[in-house]
């Protein structure tokens, strides 16, 4: 015998699911959970602002600190991620950036896309949209994902961004409180 769960119950637990997460998320910030924070610069090679000065472009590697960050592609302009079902509008448009992801260190490091940044032109900031990225990726691959020295994983940054705005620029942590490391869109 086949059990279906009902949607508003998969939507409830889905709602559940991300609530308790954002409240985990918060706590670690909380409590100055920055594990790769002290040692970005050094992993780097110099000074944060010494990294700052190295920008790079979509499909070459980027660092900052325990992370090589690659981005593949970004696409803007979508107004809904998900199903009918289960999904989520966009208050503007969803660029959804994906990126590659490499744990350079020698420990596991938690990957969140809650700590990455894009900017326009005009250096207006815009946060990753967490929830949005739940329905992008089918596993969570965005969303305080422990990626062990060696590993890497590829998954989609969400940003929700008013319609008229192009993004020139992302700004990759490897944690919330890392320098972090440039890379140019476009």
């Amino acid at each position: 015998m086949l059990l279906l769960t009902p949607p508003h119950r998969m939507q409830e637990d889905a709602l559940r699911k991300t609530t308790t997460l954002a409240l985990v998320t918060t706590a670690l910030v909380a409590m100055g959970c920055g594990a790769g924070a002290t040692d970005s610069a050094d992993s780097a090679g110099g000074t944060g602002e010494d990294k700052k000065a190295t920008v790079a472009k979509v499909g070459q590697p980027a660092r900052d600190g325990k992370f090589e960050f690659t981005v593949k592609s970004s696409k803007c302009g979508v107004a809904k991620i998900g199903t009918d079902l289960l999904g989520q509008k966009a208050q503007g448009q969803f660029c959804l950036i994906t990126v590659n992801v490499k744990n350079i260190g020698k420990e596991a490091q938690m990957f969140d896309g809650s700590s990455q940044k894009a900017y326009a032109a005009d250096g207006t900031e815009y946060s990753a949209d967490s929830g949005a990225a739940m329905y992008a990726n089918k596993n969570a691959e965005t969303f305080l994902n422990d990626i062990n020295p060696g590993n890497q994983v590829t998954g989609v940054v969400v940003f929700d961004i008013p319609k008229n705005v192009k993004l020139t620029k992302l700004e990759l942590h490897d944690s919330p409180f890392s320098g972090g490391v440039d890379v140019t869109l476009g």
